[in-house]
């Protein structure tokens, strides 16, 4: 896993290669993509969660995250009170869209190669990530996910395992849920009281619930120098009486570390 460094004209070539290919799949493709918008909400939650919209960041500017919220804002729009039905497909990329200036997107926080910079929709990862943790709480299914490949800030304050997140970027960095069951769910995604909040909901009551946890997490020093941190998140399934009934792989994390694995107390970069 060392870094690789790319030069400028393949960055810029690869990723109009990847984009093009994608567009060719989203409208010559057979997926069956969700589309419908409802505002009235399904009657049943099946599962609530939010994040913060303010984290403490070592050397990250305030105003990339006061901005990353005109970003998020503009972004929710475009999917809250989507219904995806039997047999179809949520695509992040496809409903949002192509974040731009004239959108009024404004420039937020954009990881790069384990760095940050400003660039325009920075911070729509958070979104992504939000929405992953949610559907690792449903019976719908990720048919695509891109794990992060850096770990860039130390675990202040992390209240979820390590790697429990989806990456994207425009458009072929896409998150993909797939809906097997038989019933219709909806995400909401809303901002309120400085989180960013989130659910799915659904016509029935749900009869199972989820727990996402971690297994062989560890940290390894690499023959070249550098940290990569690994682990395995795992899925536990309980039934109405909280009796254990399933326990599955979910997937695994490999990313570079961009810090000291090996802070001493109190140490966490604020």
């Amino acid at each position: 896993m060392k870094p690789v460094k790319r030069s400028r004209l393949r960055l810029f070539l690869g990723t109009a290669y990847f984009q093009f290919k994608r567009y060719m799949e989203w409208y010559f493709g057979k997926t069956k993509f969700a589309r419908e918008i409802q505002t009235a909400a399904l009657p049943y939650v099946v599962i609530r969660h939010r994040t913060p919209l303010f984290r403490q960041l070592k050397d990250v500017d305030m105003w990339l995250q006061y901005n990353k919220i005109i970003n998020l804002q503009i972004a929710v729009r475009q999917i809250d009170g989507i219904l995806i039905r039997p047999g179809e497909t949520f695509s992040y990329w496809r409903l949002i869209g192509r974040p731009t200036y004239k959108k009024g997107y404004v420039d937020g926080m954009v990881l790069f190669y384990g760095k940050f910079k400003p660039g325009v929709g920075g911070g729509l990862c958070q979104l992504s990530n939000l929405i992953y943790w949610l559907t690792l709480h449903t019976p719908l299914t990720v048919t695509e996910r891109h794990r992060h490949s850096y770990d860039v800030f130390p675990d202040a304050g992390r209240s979820q395992p390590f790697g429990s997140g989806a990456t994207c970027a425009y458009n072929y960095l896409d998150l993909r849920i797939f809906n097997p069951t038989e019933q219709t769910y909806q995400l909401r995604v809303f901002l309120e009281n400085g989180h960013l909040a989130g659910e799915w909901r659904t016509v029935s009551e749900p009869r199972v619930s989820y727990e996402i946890y971690e297994k062989e997490h560890r940290i390894t020093q690499e023959i070249w120098g550098g940290y990569v941190r690994h682990n395995v998140i795992h899925r536990r399934i309980f039934n109405h009486d909280k009796d254990l009934i399933g326990d599955h792989y979910v997937t695994e994390n490999h990313a570079l570390m961009m810090y000291q694995p090996f802070l001493e107390s109190g140490d966490c970069g604020q």
